[in-house]
């Protein structure tokens, strides 16, 4: 078609239309129509918007070609009287033959990419929208979005100016009617039911809150209000509450907020008790929340500065709560346990929540969904809290009757009150006595807290978790020891023990009971400790103090290059002769001043150690150089040199000194190995010298130290064994009893003979160990026998050395074993020799009289070959005498039946059994029947048994006796 215009006209009016379009034109994608079908229920059309900002109230703009490939210029008026001069362009083409309809929506609020410091609470964005052909779109009614209506015609393009009434525009989608009506309706459905299991919770944990006194309670019902007041602004249901006018929502978000972060304090606060013990927190929590109670009046002026410190307030809670929980958590502390799962569904929240405010996670779903997880968080925290509410019981009755009677007993007692009052946090201790003398009463008449500094380091703690774990249980009773500092600055150990007093409401209303200065009791604990490491005579290390010492300080020598100690293992020669010239008195008392003596041959880093009966082992830590170490051992040898007077007699000893230097690849075992093998070279050589370790001693041959080394370590491998002898009735020539005998079965060289390894236990002070191995062992087996048999009369006879006898826990271990195998009197028999006894008349007295009163036999054995006085030997309570063996043998010396015969009448007379070693021949034993001896024992009748012939010995006996009778 030609133009009506003249040629001229048209020009000009077409230069016009292009200089137009440089000065406002808008940027290119504004002029890219979205198209639409009749299959598209929702498109982003914020790809497709062009914003302008700052243009004022009249704004013009190009509009995209139409059907008719013209562009045209349209210029749009503001309708609201407050124009922000923000606009959005945009444009649609209905590219099917139908008319289409559609909402163009624009949410007031998203929270997906608002941002955390600054964020963008929402607002209304749109407030008319102007197509370039026809009139303004209608608004639809809606009260969190700008919904308006299109109709485009078949073919349409059309362009569309949007005057906004915000500085953003973060969604703008094209909706098909029934599908954003669908929508809508599927989220109204989510949002009821959350709203409705918010409010449920928030009501439920208030009547809670009514029921029950405890802090926690309200804490947990405001934090639910708030969850419910936060979702209701954020799912549009306050609108229907409350009227808010355009703007006032952002004021109600930031406030919501600023709750949600004040709440989640309150209760962290008070769930956790920080109040009872941490005045210092508790100082910081009250300005914290101080803070977050102003940032609630900020809200009312500026919503997003105090919507951006709310939402990092959270955070910071949830990282500081995070530690408080987990250092609580180790503690022990019960809630913070219990709390563990909900604060990290928390963190899992506030992740969430950073994610899609920072924009990393866009989607329609995630923001109803945070809503869902709130409630499920306070769902999760009510549920811990019920657990404290409906835990424990009523209040008990009669707890406070018979008040009288029961004040006359504390006031016996002599203890001090001790009465917490939970409620007001007040701890009251008093005694009408002097229970507290010294102590600082005054600090300890207050809130509980006020206990911390006067208690010990180490204690607080378990003091206070002790005290939170009854509150937290409503149940059990407190005993617990711990340590007070007094007024002038020592501490005393008490005892506190008391049981918790339960309210109405099940709630611990008070805590009370007694303190107790136990500090002599635990002085006397840690002697006893002390005992146990140390060597009883002589007050110096024992051998497992010195091996530990040697532990420590060879990881010092691998660590520091200026450590180098040497190891000195000091043996006493001819020291048994001493005891036996003078006695084991006296040779205690030798022992006791050579102790002494090279203790003050040492320096404070030098450390000597007993390691044996007269052996001693000491750590050299002051002397690193080799002339200074060999001077040091040469004033060791002075020492044990120098006479002892004793009795008007001076004692003169020498020792063997062994001793070897620490190196890189040394352990504490090789290296006190070593000193003793250098010992055991100086003994060899006559003692009285001093021998450097040499590499030469280790092929030196399977020596002393060896054989002890095994021993030690044969205890641990189970090579330990008993044999059992019979012992025979010599009247019917059944078995009456066994003696039991030690075996060691080595695994290298096989059965070691007695003789040779119990000489060295008895040196090494390793003869106690056997003693009470064989002690138990042989007592067990008596008992299976006994109910095997049912022959209550059988008896074992079991050896006790020297070493044994003068211990103060012979007794003990004697009772213990009576006790523990239920063993008939008389059934278990000791056995000591003549010279045993005889070391020591007047103590072995009153030990074997207070041994026979728990029912034991007492055999003397090897009677005959002692030089002792048999006016002794009637004042012991022996009930058995064992003729030693060589009174049998060799009969053809006529002397000897006629001691034999003298010995038997002798015991008989005593009222002593016989027991005759050595029967080699039946004259012997018709010999002995003659003289009315009672028992025999000797190969002629049996070797030693082990455990399982023993057994099947007795099960054939009474085998036999069934048969004859």
């Amino acid at each position: 078609m030609r133009s009506t215009l003249p040629s001229g006209k048209l020009i000009l009016a077409l230069i016009a239309l292009v200089l137009a379009s440089f000065v406002t034109a808008a940027p290119s994608r504004a002029l890219e129509p979205v198209s639409i079908s009749r299959d598209d229920t929702a498109i982003d059309l914020k790809p497709a918007v062009d914003i302008h900002r700052g243009q004022g109230r009249s704004f013009q703009v190009a509009t995209v070609p139409g059907a008719d490939g013209i562009v045209r210029r349209i210029e749009i008026e503001a309708n609201s009287p407050d124009a922000s001069g923000n606009w959005a362009v945009f444009a649609l083409a209905n590219n099917t033959d139908e008319q289409i309809d559609r909402l163009v929506v624009a949410p007031h609020f998203r929270l997906v990419g608002s941002g955390i410091v600054w964020p963008d609470l929402g607002s209304q964005r749109i407030a008319s929208i102007t197509p370039s052909q026809g009139f303004a779109l209608e608004r639809q009614p809606s009260s969190d979005a700008d919904v308006f209506l299109v109709t485009l015609d078949p073919g349409a393009i059309v362009t569309f100016v949007a005057e906004l009434t915000a500085y953003n525009l973060p969604d703008i989608r094209l909706w098909e009617p029934n599908a954003y009506k669908d929508t809508i309706n599927a989220f109204t459905l989510y949002r009821g039911i959350v709203l409705g299991i918010s409010g449920l919770l928030a009501v439920f944990l208030t009547i809670l809150f009514v029921v029950k006194g405890s802090a926690m309670f309200p804490a947990t019902a405001a934090l639910a209000w708030a969850v419910l007041a936060y979702i209701c602004i954020d799912f549009d249901f306050w609108q229907k509450l409350v009227p808010i006018l355009p703007g006032q929502e952002r004021m109600w978000r930031a406030g919501t907020e600023v709750a949600l972060a004040f709440t989640l304090v309150v209760f962290l606060y008070a769930y956790l008790n920080l109040n009872r013990w941490h005045g210092l927190l508790s100082i910081f929590t009250v300005l914290w929340l101080a803070a977050l109670g102003t940032l609630g009046a900020v809200a009312a002026f500026d919503p997003v500065i105090a919507s951006g410190i709310a939402r990092l307030s959270l955070a910071a809670t949830a990282v500081v709560g995070l530690g408080l929980i987990a250092t609580f958590a180790a503690q022990g502390f019960d809630r913070a346990i219990m709390l563990i799962p909900t604060w990290c569904l928390i963190l899992l929240w506030l992740v969430a929540g950073w994610m899609t405010t920072t924009g990393r996670i866009d989607n329609d779903i995630i923001q109803p969904a945070l809503g869902g997880g709130l409630v499920l968080i306070v769902l999760l925290i009510g549920f811990t809290v019920m657990q404290h509410a409906f835990a424990g019981g009523g209040f008990a009755q009669g707890l406070l009757s018979d008040m009288e009677r029961r004040s006359l007993a504390l006031a016996g007692t002599g203890d001090a009150i001790f009465d917490w009052d939970v409620s007001r946090d007040r701890i009251f201790a008093g005694a009408d006595g002097d229970a507290l003398a010294g102590m600082p009463v005054a600090s300890m008449n207050g809130p509980a807290r006020d206990w911390l500094p006067i208690l010990h380091p180490d204690d607080r703690d378990r003091f206070r978790l002790t005290l939170d774990t009854i509150l937290e249980h409503r149940r059990g009773r407190i005993s617990q020891e711990f340590r007070l500092r007094d007024e002038d600055g020592h501490y005393h150990w008490m005892a506190l023990r008391a049981r918790p007093v339960l309210g109405s409401d099940g709630e611990v209303a008070r805590c009370v009971g007694t303190l107790k200065d136990v500090t002599e009791r635990k002085k006397a604990e840690e002697r006893l400790l002390h005992d146990a490491l140390h060597d009883q005579l002589t007050g110096l290390p024992n051998r497992e103090l010195f091996m530990d010492r040697l532990d420590a300080i060879g990881v010092l020598a691998a660590t520091r290059s200026d450590v180098h100690p040497t190891i000195f293992v000091i043996d006493l020669d001819r020291f048994k002769q001493v005891n036996d010239d003078f006695g084991i008195a006296t040779g205690d008392t030798i022992l006791l001043t050579l102790g002494r003596r090279l203790k003050r041959l040492l320096k404070p880093e030098d450390s000597l150690a007993r390691l044996g009966s007269d052996q001693f082992g000491l750590i050299l830590l002051s002397q690193t150089e080799v002339g200074a170490v060999a001077a040091f051992a040469e004033t060791l040898r002075d020492g044990i040199k120098a006479p002892i007077t004793f009795a008007n007699r001076e004692i003169v000893l020498t020792g063997a000194i062994g001793l070897t230097g620490w190196t890189e690849s040394s352990s504490p075992d090789e290296v006190l190995k070593e000193a003793e093998l250098a010992m055991y070279e100086a003994k060899r050589s006559g003692g009285d010298r001093i021998e450097p370790f040499r590499p030469s001693y280790r092929s030196a041959g399977y020596g002393r130290l060896q054989v002890e080394s095994d021993l030690r370590r044969a205890f641990e491998r189970n090579e330990l064994s008993l044999a059992f002898q019979p012992i025979i009735r010599l009247d019917g020539e059944e078995t009456a009893g066994f003696e039991a005998l030690l075996r060691w079965e080595h695994p290298r060289r096989g059965a070691i003979s007695p003789t040779e390894f119990v000489p060295i236990a008895e040196s090494t002070g390793l003869i106690v160990q056997l003693g009470q191995f064989a002690l138990e062992e042989a007592a067990r087996r008596l008992s299976d026998w006994h109910r095997m048999t049912g022959n209550q009369k059988l008896f074992m006879s079991v050896n006790i050395s020297s070493r044994q006898l003068i211990r103060q826990d012979l007794i003990a271990d004697v009772k213990t074993v009576l006790e523990r195998y239920r063993l008939p009197q008389g059934s278990l028999k000791l056995e000591l020799t003549e010279s045993i006894v005889m070391d020591n008349p007047e103590r072995s007295a009153q030990l074997l009289t207070r041994l026979r009163g728990l029912g034991v036999g007492l055999s003397l054995d090897d009677f005959g070959t002692g030089y002792s006085s048999l006016a002794y030997l009637m004042g012991f309570p022996f009930d058995t005498l064992k003729i030693d063996q060589s009174f049998l043998k060799n009969n053809s010396q006529p002397q000897r039946p006629i001691i034999l015969h003298s010995i038997v009448t002798m015991a008989h007379d005593l009222g002593l059994q016989v027991v005759a070693e050595g029967v080699e021949t039946d004259a012997d034993v018709v010999l002995l029947r003659q003289l009315n001896c009672e028992y025999a024992q000797s190969f002629m009748f049996s070797q030693p048994l082990s455990a399982e012939q023993a057994r099947k010995a007795l099960n054939d006996q009474m085998a036999g006796l069934k048969r004859a009778s």
